[in-house]
């Protein structure tokens, strides 16, 4: 997340666009079902695999956010300097939930494990 804001900076972005502000809203989801999962992690509470299940489908869900905006921002493609700051952008906020389904995935490894 530090690595997309670092762009909004250095690009000189004032205003964030609405998919921006729409992969924003999906990593807070993401992250916030991440911090679930931990804390399940910590009772080894079987509740964890109902987050787990969830960060995933977040994940998919920014997938397709990143898919949509890429096509809309080629579609209206104005300035082609910025076409690449937001493509830049928008693949880098999309690794965050790309990141937190990896961290799922080994907390459902070390459960198994220790089942």
């Amino acid at each position: 997340m530090e690595a997309a804001a670092e762009r909004l900076v250095v690009y000189r972005i004032k205003e964030p666009t609405s998919a921006c502000r729409a992969m924003a809203d999906v990593i807070v989801k993401t992250t916030e079902a991440m911090d679930r999962a931990i804390r399940c992690l910590r009772n080894m509470d079987p509740g964890f695999h109902e987050h787990a299940v969830e960060v995933n489908r977040l994940e998919n869900s920014a997938d397709n956010l990143l898919r949509d905006s890429l096509a809309a921002l080629f579609d209206e493609a104005g300035d082609p300097i910025e076409v690449i700051k937001w493509k830049e952008i928008y693949e880098t906020m999309e690794i965050v939930t790309d990141r937190c389904e990896d961290v799922a995935n080994v907390i459902e490894g070390i459960i198994l494990k220790m089942a």
